[in-house]
């Protein structure tokens, strides 16, 4: 037992320092709303100057730490001034790939002028030994060290709590643009957040380096282990991230002392990471869940004429340069396979993910491993790397069904270091100090050697690129791609249309762990001596950073992005030039990913699409044949006429209870939606209607006792996609179309068959069935047969209001629910809207619900009202009984005088609002 204390108190030092940069990540993140992947870098950066003043310049501890401290703080500041401010309004995906790239900077940077080399420190803090009890004793600088993080602890809380600054960043947190018009700065506060917060990461480097040494890699992997303690106070609590973050430090010297293994102690926090995120993990986006611009996607199409002038000038380079720059060609097309799972991954389905170059590494451990123990081809040694690195890509993808964002890239961080740590580090699983030995690899008799072979490998290499990408393309194009690009833009209304999300995020997983794991298996396979050392999770990182440079969403983006890689073809050219040039290539590259998310964020491929096109249009009228084609006018076929088109079902909602905490949004509201006929639910705002939509979809969990049948059959137990299939369709308040595709996709999306047989299929062959009669019904309906080729984003609003019912009646549900479907349209469009939902209920015989603040839109059309109050029913009838009913009367005026707005502006007044217009019905 002594001896468990005696290591427990050796872990409260390393634990206080986790708990600083904890807090340094809070900050950051209540002032921002960022996640700062870079904090152990700018920290780093702090104790660098800390070392070079007091070593090389003779300073004293203190003034030292001093600078270190205000170096950090500066650095922090001025990245969110020059860097963070302007990409506020991108997407959090954006955000966090361009904290990537101030961490490549900063540590590319360190090793060009410190090298990689660990330089160990003394402590200038006392390290007299103090007796706790017989045996057991403790160093004073571990003591010491875990007074500094309770005492700034403390201090946080105090500050955050009750000082000025601190509630105005507790403001901004809860809502920036309320913030704003109170008079506060959110630019002020997040600046001062970021200075103090890298303040504290400096502070944390500073302390910790002789314990763990003064290394570029050491101290920038600090923040990951800060970051469980980070997650676990919900990025708010400071006590709790002290605690946990000493928990996580004497969790690490335990293990590390009672478990043999090499790395386990070490993954200690990556594992917590994982643990805490699915456990605690959200299924779906609540309904303030709000989805920013992400970066561009490409069609899928492939461009042959392009793809075959690519594969022959490569070919010609392959089989004439020398070995050195077949070497350079084929790590750059290894690494654009590795890109290219990040295209699938993040680039289709918005997962991000940093660690497909360890799920590459995964590949080809187990693709070595067997060629080196067990002898088999080299073609089968692929074949099982690949296979084995599909169920650990599953298995990544698995905190994806509960987590999503920044979260998801946190935990995959983490597996993929874990991996990095307990197998690619462990000499004992890869062969050794002589490394895995694959012999010499040979393919249909032939010996491909990559180093007595290269253009044989080369080739190889290429032809493995080029169908893999084949792959993708077809994918994008298919079925699946829609699936994955609906996913990607929102869960919510993928999930409203009968998508499988989780089904649909663990294929994109599985198909990026295929390709990676190929990629990965080609990259190592250059050599018959393998290390599995450089599978590192910060060339993770910067395969993220690449792959954003090239296009995240486009299929040539991933050869662009991997030039950029160590050992690429543009390391060979600059190394040409001049030797010394070469190891610039990462820091390049970090500036790149700066430079591409503040001027274009989707990526170079997206701008040479764009020249390209301008280059054809001005040398049109020289040469016609590069003027762009017209797309013929899509011919729809007619649609069979029936008389009902969906199956007429009932839905009864039955005692609805939903609770948010200790409030009741709804309670007990009961209603039956019979086909054919129009429900209206209105009442004043805040009045639990758009709860009770997401209650019945399942977006919103039900009270027990709460109950809905559908057609006899109850669904209260279903998932919101397996209602949907079951036949309930919505709209949203906030429309939730997919942005990012033209107004056939959006369709297609929501009628495309539900089959799992096409996310194979569409691998090989994808293939777009004809529209069903209801889609094109659907279409006609709507008068949308002259923008099905559009973008959503190119829509005028009253379109994607269309759009957005439309889509809810491709579905072919038989209950629609439509939240405020007249909202921001004029009068004459909320008339013809009118009619037409009249018709989906008379002609198509569908279950309408509808929730409209329009008065005149909803007496015109409602067959029958239920009046909502505070989550209550507090009326029910045919809109002639509603009218008059003291109740409603009430309930609106009641609203407008605790408002203090007129009829017009807000909420009209009872004659207008509930009544209507006297000749409206």
């Amino acid at each position: 037992m002594e001896e468990v204390i005696r290591f427990a108190l050796l872990g409260l030092g390393i634990g206080a320092t986790y708990a600083l940069s904890s807090q340094g990540l809070i900050i950051v993140y209540r002032g921002s709303g960022v996640l700062n992947f870079a904090l152990g870098a700018i920290g780093m950066a702090g104790a660098y100057v800390w070392w070079e003043l007091t070593t090389n310049q003779g300073w004293a501890f203190l003034p030292g730490l001093v600078a270190g401290v205000l170096f950090a703080a500066v650095i922090g500041g001025l990245v969110h001034l020059l860097i963070m401010r302007p990409l506020r309004q991108s997407a959090p995906l954006v955000r966090v790939i361009a904290t990537l790239g101030v961490l490549i900077t900063i540590q590319s940077i360190a090793i060009l002028r410190y090298t990689a080399t660990a330089k160990f420190v003394p402590s200038d803090l006392p390290i007299d030994i103090v007796h706790i009890h017989h045996t057991i004793v403790i160093s004073s600088d571990r003591l010491i060290l875990l007074g500094i993080a309770c005492v700034l602890t403390l201090v946080l809380w105090l500050f955050y709590r009750f000082t000025r600054f601190g509630l105005a960043t507790s403001a901004i947190a809860e809502s920036e643009r309320s913030a704003s018009a109170l008079g506060l700065s959110p630019d002020t506060v997040a600046t001062l957040n970021w200075a103090l917060g890298c303040g504290l990461a400096g502070l944390a480097a500073i302390l910790i380096v002789p314990i763990v040494t003064l290394q570029p890699s050491v101290l920038t992997n600090l923040v990951l282990a800060a970051t469980a303690a980070a997650l676990v106070a919900g990025f708010r609590s400071f006590p709790i991230a002290l605690v946990t973050g000493v928990g996580v430090g004497i969790a690490q010297t335990e293990v590390t002392r009672y478990v043999q293994q090499t790395g386990v102690g070490t993954a200690i926090p990556f594992v917590l990471i994982v643990l805490w995120l699915i456990l605690r993990g959200r299924a779906l986006p609540l309904r303030d869940y709000l989805l920013q611009r992400l970066p561009s996607i490409g069609s899928g199409r492939i461009n042959w004429s392009g793809v075959t002038i690519g594969v022959v000038i490569t070919a010609v380079l392959l089989a004439t340069t020398p070995p050195i720059w077949i070497d350079a060609i084929t790590v750059t097309i290894c690494v654009a396979m590795i890109l290219l799972s990040i295209v699938v991954l993040t680039g289709y389905a918005g997962q991000l993910s940093l660690a497909q170059f360890a799920l590459a590494g995964f590949g080809a451990y187990v693709g070595g491993r067997l060629l080196a123990t067990t002898g088999m081809p080299f073609w089968l040694g692929i074949l099982f790397g690949i296979a084995a690195t599909i169920p650990l890509g599953i298995l990544f993808g698995l905190p994806a069904v509960r987590t999503r964002g920044i979260n998801l890239a946190i935990v995959t961080l983490g597996l993929g270091s874990a991996i990095e740590l307990v197998l690619f580090g462990n000499a004992d699983f890869t062969g050794g100090f002589s490394g895995t030995q694959i012999g010499e690899p040979s393919l249909f008799g032939l010996n491909i050697n990559a180093a007595s072979h290269p253009t044989r490998y080369g080739l190889l290499v290429l032809v493995c690129l080029v169908i893999a990408t084949l792959v993708v393309g077809n994918m994008r194009r298919g079925r699946s791609g829609r699936r994955l690009i609906a996913v990607r833009t929102n869960e919510r209304a993928a999930a409203a249309l009968g998508i499988s999300v989780p089904g649909a995020k663990l294929y994109a997983f599985a198909v990026a762990a295929a390709i990676a794991g190929l990629g990965g298996i080609l990259y190592a396979f250059r050599t018959t001596s393998i290390s599995y050392t450089e599978f590192t999770s910060f060339t993770s990182i910067t395969m993220v950073a690449y792959a954003m440079i090239g296009g995240l969403g486009y299929l040539f983006g991933p050869v662009i992005g991997a030039t950029l890689a160590p050992g690429s073809i543009t390391e060979r050219l600059l190394n040409s030039i001049d030797p010394a040039i070469g190891k610039y290539i990462p820091l390049i590259g970090g500036v790149s990913v700066i430079v591409m998310v503040l001027l274009n964020q989707n990526g170079v491929v997206k701008e040479q699409i764009a020249q390209i096109r301008w280059i054809r249009s001005k040398l049109a009228n020289a040469i016609p044949s590069l003027a762009p084609r017209q797309k013929p006018k899509r011919v729809l076929p007619q649609p069979a006429k029936v008389e009902n088109r969906v199956e007429p079902m009932t839905l009864e909602v039955r005692n609805l209870t939903v609770r948010y905490g200790g409030t009741t949004a709804v309670d007990e509201v009961s209603l039956t939606v019979r086909p054919g006929r129009v429900l209206g639910l209105i009442g004043p705002n805040g009045a639990g209607k758009t709860s009770l939509i997401d209650a019945v979809t399942g977006f919103t969990r039900m009270a027990p006792g709460s109950e809905l049948v559908l057609n006899g059959r109850n669904i209260g137990r279903l998932t919101a996609t397996k209602r949907s299939r079951a036949g309930l369709g919505r709209s949203f308040q906030s429309l939730e179309l997919f942005e990012d595709s033209t107004v056939l996709d959006n369709l297609r999306a929501a009628s495309d068959p539900r089959d799992v047989g096409s996310y194979a299929r569409d691998l090989i062959w994808p293939v777009n069935a004809p529209l069903p009669d209801n889609v094109l019904a659907t279409i006609r309906e709507f008068d949308l047969e002259d923008d099905l080729d559009r973008q959503v984003e190119d829509l005028p609003y009253g379109r994607r209001r269309l759009l957005a019912m439309a889509r809810a009646v491709a579905t072919e549900s038989s209950v629609l629910l439509l939240d405020e479907p007249a909202a921001g349209l004029g009068d004459a469009e909320t008339a013809e809207l009118a009619h037409l939902v009249g018709r989906l209920a008379r002609e198509w015989g569908i279950a309408v619900l509808v929730v409209e603040h329009d008065m005149n839109f909803v007496m015109s059309v409602c067959d029958e009202l239920v009046v909502l109050d505070f989550g209550r029913t507090i009326a029910t009838g045919t809109p002639a009984e509603v009218r008059n009913d003291p109740a409603v009367i009430a309930a609106y005026l009641g609203e407008e005088e605790d408002a203090h707005t007129t009829a017009a502006s807000s909420r009209s007044a009872p004659s207008q609002s509930v009544l209507g217009s006297e000749g409206a019905r």
